[in-house]
């Protein structure tokens, strides 16, 4: 092999390295565009859900007046979550809306005419559904962080992403302690 066959060789040699550095470098920007979109997705839930909440609590209010120290908080957690600028900050947010609206709905059962209510069933029903799109996407969203991370902190992505300045994602954690517990089944005697 002569002096052009060396030179043709590292040509080729630099050229295959350029283009895996090239696909590296596109798909952690791919996987960083899909973490993004999720997190639309999530955002796109929430605002549904924060849209639907003075509806729910105008409605609950009508039969619950004395209620209102549940219904601020209601309306408050709302306001947190439209507030909230991070992932981080969204997810502490949405637990304190669980609780909320738990209490909300903890409220509705001791008021029967309220529960039979054809309005607040609807609210109940759409606010049911927007609650199983935001588990699906949050999911969806915890997915695409996971792949994105462990693209950016494994060989040879990891060098990359200091290179590029590609940084580690937040998981949208829950924190219901009561979805922890274990659960609890008690059988009744019959008679």
């Amino acid at each position: 092999m002569g002096f052009l066959g060396a030179v043709i060789l590292i040509i080729v040699i630099l050229v295959v390295i350029l283009i895996i550095i090239i696909g590296l470098y596109n798909s952690i920007v791919s996987l960083r565009n899909r973490v993004d979109n999720a997190w639309s997705q999530i955002d796109v839930q929430l605002r549904k859900r924060f849209d639907l909440i003075p509806n729910l609590v105008e409605t609950v209010k009508g039969y619950a007046a004395h209620e209102r120290e549940t219904l601020e908080k209601v309306i408050q957690a709302r306001q947190i979550g439209l507030d909230a600028n991070t992932v981080k900050d969204q997810a502490q947010a949405d637990n304190m809306i669980s609780s909320t609206l738990k209490s909300l709905f903890a409220v509705a059962e001791n008021y029967p005419n309220l529960k039979a209510d054809t309005h607040f069933a609807k609210l109940m029903e759409d606010l049911q559904g927007i609650e199983e799109n935001i588990a699906f996407a949050r999911q969806f969203y915890n997915d695409m962080v996971m792949q994105f991370n462990t693209r950016i902190q494994t060989f040879p992505g990891n060098v990359f992403a200091g290179m590029f300045n590609f940084k580690i994602r937040d998981y949208f954690l829950v924190e219901d302690m009561t979805a922890r517990e274990p659960v609890k089944v008690q059988f009744t005697k019959q008679q």
